[in-house]
């Protein structure tokens, strides 16, 4: 199965890529209006639930917006590869079966027409990324389009803390950064600042971008990151660039050296500032509040005792908002649990061995370390974040690692007199700015 995530198609099947002789070439480069689609599908992952904003935004005028961005990606995306040229892959195929223990549970109507309706938005949302999978050519593409959109966001926020700093940072969640032009919580903005600092460190070290542009990106990020103060975020950016660039050390200097200079700064500021490090990841809660991680614990106990009939433990109740009894899941394994059963389960976890199973399988390259990344950090992310059974920022950040670890179709040869010449894509030349 891991195979066909790596291969534009199935040996004597069809030529999705377009390389055999007589079939058509494969575009020359990404056009720039994928971009587009990728910024809108971000805007349509966003949520509509979250903090209180300077100018109140209806819910419903935020939802018409997220909804409005989702089919416009679809559209364009459709525009863009009228004739469907698909490159298929496991990761695909894997979330797309998703729907149907989304679809089966769903019907019942146990959470209502709202299930239907977030069925409807995740087909549609798979359905833009089985269109996107034409440019997947193994190349930071996707990655620089995922940090400018993320980017983007947090400028949102910075500009929010800028023009009112009570609104962005609220006694209702403890003084930690919220969106105050859009409504977006402090582990979503952690989420975001961690990825893209990440990333960003990597295409440094991957000599693909600047350390100039690369400090625009990474030195604010790092500021809302801490401003947060969210744990996970902190621990799944450590934690996937400690193991993305450990993949990159037995055939890179400079990642060699960023990971002993890192070490040698984490272990100086752990002695020199342990009681300042302690006080911002404790965040102020008592110890029985930490033990149950802010009160996780409680639900996921509720959510694991409560009665399930047989075909609710197979398929789930249907796709809801991530909640239990009111309260927010926040485990992406136990919120598949609950909304698409174990069959949901089953295939959530086949999509992370996959991704992490070829992308071990991979020789060392930068492509490599950024998918690792992504990958290890939607792993840990998943224990206190929910998203991976539904269309979300994590099912994005997989995807960026999907189109990372899909081999390069070759570009159809061009005779010349010297003899034909192989086309090497641009950014395997030089660096480009994020």
């Amino acid at each position: 199965m891991g195979g066909d995530l790596t291969r534009g198609g199935l040996p004597g099947g069809p030529d999705t890529a377009g390389t055999q002789p007589g079939a058509e070439p494969r575009p020359a480069g990404v056009p720039r209006i994928v971009g587009i689609v990728w910024g809108l599908l971000v805007l349509n992952t966003l949520g509509s639930a979250g903090a209180k904003t300077i100018i109140p935004l209806p819910r419903s005028l935020i939802q018409l917006v997220t909804m409005g961005a989702l089919v416009a990606a679809f559209a364009l995306a459709l525009a863009l590869n009228l004739r469907l040229r698909i490159r298929p892959s496991a990761f695909l195929s894997l979330l797309t079966l998703l729907l149907v223990p989304s679809v089966i549970s769903s019907a019942h109507l146990e959470s209502g027409f709202g299930a239907l309706f977030r069925c409807a938005r995740l087909a549609l949302f798979i359905g833009t990324l089985w269109l996107l999978s034409r440019w997947w050519d193994g190349g930071p593409t996707f990655v620089r389009h995922h940090i400018r959109m993320y980017f983007a966001v947090l400028g949102s926020v910075a500009a929010g803390l800028v023009v009112s700093p009570g609104a962005a940072l609220p006694d209702l969640y403890g003084g930690r950064l919220v969106g105050a032009l859009w409504p977006l919580t402090p582990p979503q903005i952690g989420q975001y600042a961690a990825v893209i600092i990440g990333l960003t460190v990597l295409l440094v070290l991957g000599r693909r971008t600047d350390r100039a542009g690369a400090a625009v990106v990474i030195v604010p990020s790092l500021v809302l990151l801490a401003l947060t103060h969210t744990r996970t975020a902190t621990l799944g950016l450590l934690i996937g660039l400690a193991l993305a660039i450990g993949s990159l050390i037995l055939t890179s200097a400079a990642a060699r050296r960023f990971f002993t200079w890192a070490v040698l700064c984490a272990t100086v500021a752990a002695v020199a500032f342990a009681s300042a490090l302690q006080a911002w990841f404790l965040r102020g809660q008592s110890q029985e509040n930490f033990s149950s991680l802010t009160g996780r614990a409680k639900v996921w106990d509720a959510l694991l005792a409560a009665p399930r009939t047989t075909s609710e433990q197979l398929f789930g109740v249907g796709l809801g908002d991530k909640s239990f009894g009111g309260l927010p899941i926040d485990n992406s394994w136990l919120a598949v649990y609950n909304e698409q059963g174990l069959t949901g389960v089953a295939l959530v976890a086949a999509i992370i061995i996959v991704l992490g199973g070829v992308a071990l399988l991979r020789p060392p390259s930068l492509q490599r370390a950024c998918a690792i990344f992504l990958i290890s950090y939607c792993a840990i992310a998943s224990y206190t974040e929910a998203g991976l059974g539904d269309a979300s920022p994590y099912l994005l950040h997989l995807a960026v690692a999907a189109s990372l670890l899909a081999t390069p179709a070759a570009a159809t040869p061009l005779p010349t007199p010297e003899g034909p010449r192989r086309r090497v894509p641009r950014w395997a030349h030089r660096s480009e700015a994020i």
